[in-house]
């Protein structure tokens, strides 16, 4: 009866944190504290030194949890990242979570072994350790707080916090290993493994999430058993990995990635009730990582460890940030948010337990160093993100969308999905703006009547819109329903910063973006180049890649494309949202200075 009684109370104790936490929230959202940190101290009030008095150091178990929570959070975290996002970023992106960490971790041990009288390879460790940027406090903290970033800011951040993950694991496995057998570790070794973690680990991710979206297609799964399914196939990708020695963390990210961005029916219902479960993840790993704490041991680190941290938020991060994304044209402001938002979390007192679980020598200080470096971490960078993004201007307006889209899978159907609108005064589909070719008029409700598309006649303010539309291109009917600043945002997104005639030559604008345009094409027309493309009918919002030039068919006459959106990635784009029309003189000197050398 003992282990029956304590099993309830075990239970109640953790659904009353649970409670507690989402309450404490409420008051904390007021103050602007990062949620996470709320978490991490409840979890720190109920362990040993707190008023709970819980006896946790199970790190075998925290690993563990750890490592679940993590292949849920990143897997999440995948599935909404837009394939549009790598572009332009991708280079610069893997370039930070690669070399960034390296650099960084090399900084940081060497102010740890001054710091803290660690050997080289200890004080390295440490490094490390809390080396990353932590996906699971960026991703929150970001979205959470309804904090809209530029686009490439913000595709940098939540690509490269994803990326830079397996690089920490990996490297400190590798010490850890190194400092539990030395003569195990060569240098052939060392490079072997690295190519074995990075191999198997993408290649695996690749396939895990081609086969989850082929399953989801074929299998007649109710919504709650599609977003079990779709956890269930994260986790096996994120345990198959690891078993054949891959990066699990690298592989569950690519597999979130790749079926966030195939044509999964009803994915956006599923994502919703993923939020529950990334929410569970998220609380569930700061509490655990709360209770593992003891403050009493933390005192005689305290001072040598602030100092640690101090330099890993003011110099080691922004000087790793510099050297790898300075060369790819991003800007002092851009550098300097980057920099700062390298937020540590769970992630780096999941790496501290890895020494821990080994026995190594100052595993415990290790550890310690890693809670400090997290707490400082949260309070400081992420309780000012939002200020920091103001005050570098990498901040987009707020408003909530004023575009209400509602999304339903149709059972049976691979093609197609029941999108809704609700019509804006104003919007652009009350004026000359027409429906896609691929988007089929469902229904109209008006006035509480239901008008079936044929008898619908002209969409009216009030309306509610109901459409037929391929799942992977919904959202580029956002900007017609939408009021009018909603929709020049919207515009902007789907169809570029400028809009050419399609009478225009290519070879005049490949001359001017400095373009890879055969020879032989350079008297054809914009219109005549997507002819050439696409053998079928022209749609609204096709595209053709031309270098970091994104062509879209923006407006059709009689089946032809008769205007042109052109969509610029990277620094180009950058100039391009800040105002240099291609048109101006300042604008032409500036491209011509910095993109045809």
């Amino acid at each position: 009866m003992g282990a029956i009684h304590h099993t309830y109370w075990l239970l109640a104790g953790a659904a009353a944190l649970v409670l507690a936490g989402i309450g404490s929230s409420l008051v904390a959202r007021r103050f602007g504290a990062p949620l996470l940190l709320v978490f991490l101290v409840l979890g720190m009030l109920a362990g040993v030194d707190g008023p709970g008095g819980v006896r946790f150091d199970d790190y075998e178990l925290t690993y563990r949890l750890g490592s679940l929570a993590l292949a849920v959070i990143l897997f999440d975290g995948g599935l909404r990242t837009r394939r549009e996002a790598f572009r332009g970023v991708l280079a610069p992106t893997l370039l930070l979570a690669t070399l960034g960490v390296l650099i960084t971790a090399a900084l940081t041990g060497a102010v740890a072994h001054w710091l803290l009288g660690l050997g080289p390879i200890q004080a390295l460790l440490l490094g490390a350790v809390v080396a990353s940027t932590d996906a699971a406090a960026v991703f929150f903290l970001l979205r959470a707080g309804g904090l809209q970033l530029r686009a490439r800011v913000g595709a940098t951040l939540e690509i490269e916090s994803s990326a830079n993950d397996p690089v920490a694991v990996l490297l400190t496995t590798l010490l850890a290993t190194y400092l539990a057998a030395p003569d195990a570790l060569g240098g052939a070794a060392l490079a072997r493994e690295l190519a074995l973690q990075f191999g198997v680990g993408a290649l695996l991710g690749a396939a895990g999430g081609v086969a989850i979206a082929a399953l989801m297609r074929k299998l007649p799964l109710s919504g709650g058993l599609a977003a079990l399914f779709l956890v269930a196939g994260a986790v096996f990708v994120f345990g198959a990995a690891g078993t054949l020695r891959g990066s699990a963390f690298l592989a569950v990210y690519i597999a979130g990635v790749v079926v966030g961005n195939r044509n999964v029916p009803g994915l956006v219902q599923h994502l919703s009730v993923l939020d529950a479960g990334t929410w569970l993840c998220q609380i569930a790993m700061f509490l655990v990582l709360g209770l593992l704490a003891t403050p009493h041991d933390l005192d005689a680190t305290l001072v040598p460890a602030l100092g640690v941290a101090a330099f890993l938020m003011l110099v080691g991060r922004p000087l790793a940030v510099a050297v790898c994304l300075a060369p790819f044209g991003y800007g002092k402001r851009e550098i300097a948010f980057v920099a700062w938002v390298g937020l540590r979390g769970a992630v780096g007192i999941f790496l501290a337990s890895i020494p821990m679980l080994m026995r190594l020598p100052n595993a415990l200080l290790l550890f310690n160093v890693a809670f400090i470096v997290v707490l400082a971490s949260l309070l400081v960078q992420g309780w000012t993100i939002g200020v920091a993004a103001r005050l570098f201007d990498v901040a987009l307006p707020h408003r909530d969308r004023a575009v209400r889209r509602v999304e339903v899978d149709l059972p049976g159907s691979l093609e197609r999905e029941l999108v809704g609108y609700p019509v804006a005064p104003e919007a652009a589909i009350l004026a000359e703006a027409a429906l896609p070719g691929w988007a089929n008029l469902a229904m109209v409700v008006r006035g509480g009547e239901i008008l079936m598309g044929d008898a619908a006649g002209r969409f009216a303010a009030g309306d509610y819109v109901y459409l037929l539309a391929p799942p992977g291109r919904v959202y580029r009917l956002d900007w017609l329903f939408a009021p009018p600043e909603e929709a020049r945002e919207a515009e902007r997104e789907l169809f570029g910063e400028f809009s050419f005639a399609a009478s225009v030559r290519l070879g005049d604008v490949a001359a001017f973006y400095a373009l890879p345009v055969r020879k032989r094409d350079t008297g054809l027309t914009l219109g005549e180049h997507f002819a050439r493309h696409y053998e079928h009918t022209v749609e609204v919002g096709d595209r053709v890649r031309l270098g970091p030039v994104t062509l879209i068919a923006r407006e059709l006459d009689d089946d032809r494309v008769s205007k042109v959106g052109l969509k610029i990635e990277g620094v180009r784009g950058v100039l391009a949202r800040r105002g240099f029309s291609p048109k101006s003189r300042l604008g032409t000197w500036l491209t011509r200075r910095l993109f045809r050398e």
